[in-house]
């Protein structure tokens, strides 16, 4: 099993936009073979020290069977249509797929 942190930022104007087109792909990526997990999430004020905040930051929580199955999840066919659909709206984006120590 691997862990995969997305980092995606987003035009702050956009941000609503963005949340409602991945919504609609979040069902899709979660019938795919191998997803564990699949789950969109935002930074929480929680007024911790160390914490650093960014309203604009989508960060996607990931888990997939095996790197095959990502591998095939980033070429699935709406992964590439979605990425088109949101080409304007994203910013920067970034990953770290991870492995248990």
């Amino acid at each position: 099993m691997i862990h995969v942190i997305a980092s995606i930022e987003v035009r702050a104007e956009r941000l609503d936009d963005f949340s409602q087109l991945f919504k609609r792909l979040i069902p899709e990526v979660r019938s795919e073979e191998g997803c564990l997990e699949y789950q969109p999430t935002v930074d929480l004020d929680t007024g911790l020290a160390a914490q650093e905040l960014n309203p604009r930051v989508v960060t996607v929580i990931e888990r997939w069977q095996s790197l095959e199955h990502l591998r095939t999840h980033l070429a699935a066919p709406h992964m590439e249509a979605f990425r088109k659909q949101v080409s304007a709206i994203v910013t920067k984006l970034s990953l770290k797929v991870l492995d248990k120590v």
